[in-house]
């Protein structure tokens, strides 16, 4: 199989419209981790991402039938920009089919490049259903996003170059996983050519679907997928590409969305470009496997797959990255309510920088607040500081993995529910479009008084709301039967300390 596809690879026709893309050095990350650490910039192609190679070798390779009747595939960005460059450069018909919840900006940059674009559904699922009955209606090819041979050999063509660029030592290659296209294609082509460097794919690790696949060794469907790290966002690895990832591939690692959002901070420090969250997930994932096999002066090359990231979530990717870093502490802590004591809860912190304090007045004897700490030496000076506070008998919660915390509660600290108030806290997730807010809302109903609620847009394809019921308790389990029945992803946070402490 290897041999096959290490022949595909070389016979790849990529170069009309991809680039050699350069391999960077990361000179700041490389002395912080005391290893080589280099970067594939896939960032650098024309339509800022790798999936150029796979759609353009797909595509140039069909029949004249097929080409004059077209192509139509499904994807939410980087795909859908490499079949219509495609289209545009062979001087073919390509349709797009994309979830009506893309970003605007990823839209008309698909019409820009010539394709006929089809808004349809919420999710990718649904848009990849309604492609392949349009490709059956119009006679039309369908160009799977990764799961086809052709599309895979394209990929490959990364695997390739690297190992032309990188000639000397090199120990580790670390790449972005979602179906497992990029992956399966730079995997089949270093195994064979160099079988003694080590290939690790990275998921992120609320859509570690590939990870999942290979534990139980056959592919299965996640029940639900994030959606930060959207580039990656598959429920089911393909059929093709597990076949070669099971075969190649040394490990999967998966890694949260603060790491990430430092991976992203990583790349532009020593490269000045922003990478998207799938593009820096190989990096995240290069760090964490230093950290936890603790390597020495080696090689290590991780994939920038892409840049294609909104403006709007760069605020979020901001706001996360020093938690990623393991720079921050997100503290919940309760001092007593007189004046001074502020300053003395300071004092106790030593020579910290407090990078976030909230509180609200909530009654005369304790206040609980909200803090944000810097770190210069991760987790361990974290539980320092904590073990510190709770010697001077401070009350510490510790918050910085919890996500409720993060999301919402830092954004509002109005202040406690009155005191008797049967309130529950739900966290949800709802198709992001324009009057998405307005359709949750109506969806809800008006059988329980919504007694808080905060919604922030984080520029991604689905928006996140908390929001608070006055529920009597013999009712509590019908608002499960309800939410249930209205199809949103919803989690219940009553018990939440992060609630408790600060809202309920």
């Amino acid at each position: 199989m290897l041999q096959t596809y290490v022949k595909k690879i070389l016979k790849a026709r990529v170069y009309d419209v991809a680039i050699e893309t350069p391999v960077d050095d990361m000179p700041a990350l490389s002395e912080r981790f005391g290893n080589r650490i280099l970067l594939k910039r896939e960032d650098l192609q024309p339509v800022f991402s790798f999936k150029l190679r796979g759609a353009y070798n797909k595509i140039s390779q069909l029949s004249e039938q097929q080409m004059k009747c077209g192509v139509i595939t499904a994807s939410a960005g980087n795909h859908a920009q490499g079949v219509a460059l495609t289209g545009k450069k062979l001087g073919i018909q390509t349709v797009i089919v994309m979830p009506k919840t893309t970003p605007p900006i990823k839209v008309d940059s698909v019409k820009a490049r010539g394709a006929k674009v089809v808004l349809h559904g919420d999710t990718y699922d649904e848009a990849s259903e309604h492609s392949k009955k349009l490709a059956k209606e119009k006679g039309m090819t369908y160009v799977h996003p990764f799961d086809d041979p052709e599309v895979i050999a394209g990929q490959g063509t990364v695997g390739m170059e690297i190992l032309r660029q990188v000639t000397g030592q090199l120990d580790a290659v670390f790449v972005p996983v979602g179906g497992g296209g990029l992956l399966a294609g730079v995997a089949a082509y270093i195994r064979y050519v160099r079988p003694e460097v080590r290939l690790i794919g990275v998921e992120a690790e609320d859509s570690a679907c590939m990870k999942w696949a290979l534990e139980k060794n056959r592919r299965i469907t996640l029940p639900e997928v994030g959606i930060f790290a959207d580039g990656v966002a598959v429920a089911q690895a393909g059929k093709e590409t597990f076949k070669i990832i099971r075969e190649c591939v040394d490990e999967i690692i998966t890694v949260t969305t603060d790491e990430i959002c430092a991976a992203v901070k990583d790349i532009f420090s020593d490269t000045r470009s922003i990478a998207e969250p799938a593009g820096a997930l190989a990096t995240a994932g290069l760090k964490k496997y230093v950290t936890r096999e603790g390597v020495k002066d080696q090689t290590l090359l991780s994939i920038d797959s892409g840049a294609n990231v909104n403006f709007d979530r760069l605020r979020h990717i901001a706001e996360r990255a020093e938690l990623g870093e393991k720079g921050e502490a997100i503290l919940g802590v309760t001092i007593p309510e007189r004046p001074g004591s502020f300053k003395v809860f300071c004092g106790a912190l030593g020579k910290r920088n407090i990078t976030e304090f909230n509180y609200r007045y909530a009654d005369d004897v304790d206040a609980h607040i909200f803090v944000g700490v810097q770190l210069r030496e991760g987790d361990e000076e974290r539980r320092e500081i904590i073990d510190g506070l709770i010697e001077k008998d401070y009350p510490v919660t510790d918050m910085t993995d919890n996500e409720m915390a993060k999301l919402h509660v830092r954004h509002l600290m109005g202040g406690h529910a009155p005191a008797g108030d049967d309130e529950v806290i739900f966290r949800f997730e709802f198709p992001e479009r324009p009057g998405a807010l307005m359709k949750f809302l109506q969806t809800l109903g008006q059988r329980w008084n919504i007694s808080l609620f905060h919604y922030r847009n984080h520029g991604a394809a689905y928006g996140r709301v908390m929001v608070g019921f006055q529920v009597a308790a013999n009712e509590k389990k019908l608002a499960h039967e309800f939410f249930e029945k209205i199809g949103y992803p919803y989690k219940e946070e009553t018990d939440n300390p992060a609630y408790q402490k600060f809202l309920g």
